[in-house]
């Protein structure tokens, strides 16, 4: 299975006053834009993937839903695990269920980075990953979706991925 780990774009700061429930707290439209280019660049690398599983909060559905427009991937599908304060166990169970070759998983940190720790290192041990704001990490896994059985491909930063848009 090839998992794609996308932490979602540049979103507002938090303010209570504006967004009093941080689930609606969206992405700024420089966020946004920046992460457009970054998809375009995302699609050279990857260009398909069977299913988008995202975090329902509004600032990880926006940079889901410029994945299905820019990036051409399928429309996202709503993922309680993925939302803050999840544990792993809770995607992997999902993963185990679908059984597809390739998922996207768009969420939020510190979440992404337990959830690569989860499967690369069982969560023991775990690497350090660095998820920027519109960063991307792969993680292949060759048969049953457990702890400690994926391999790093590649983590790579917004900023790289626009640096492949091709436009």
């Amino acid at each position: 299975m090839d998992l794609y780990l996308v932490r979602h774009g540049v979103a507002f700061t938090r303010d209570a006053q504006r967004w009093p429930d941080d689930r609606e707290r969206p992405l700024t439209a420089e966020g946004a834009e920046r992460f457009r280019t970054a998809a375009r660049g995302l699609r050279r690398l990857v260009p398909r993937v069977e299913l988008i599983l995202s975090s329902s909060f509004t600032r990880a559905w926006q940079t889901a839903t410029i994945l299905q427009h820019v990036a051409h991937w399928p429309p996202p599908t709503s993922c309680d695990g993925l939302e803050s304060g999840h544990a792993p166990d809770e995607v992997a169970d999902v993963l185990r269920r679908y059984g597809l070759g390739s998922v996207a998983l768009i969420g939020h940190e510190p979440d992404l980075h337990a959830l690569a720790a989860h499967f690369l290192s069982g969560g023991h041990g775990a690497p350090l990953l660095a998820f920027k704001k519109g960063g991307v990490g792969h993680i292949t896994i060759a048969k049953d979706v457990l702890a400690g059985t994926g391999e790093l491909q590649w983590l790579l930063t917004p900023k790289v991925l626009r640096a492949l848009n091709p436009a």
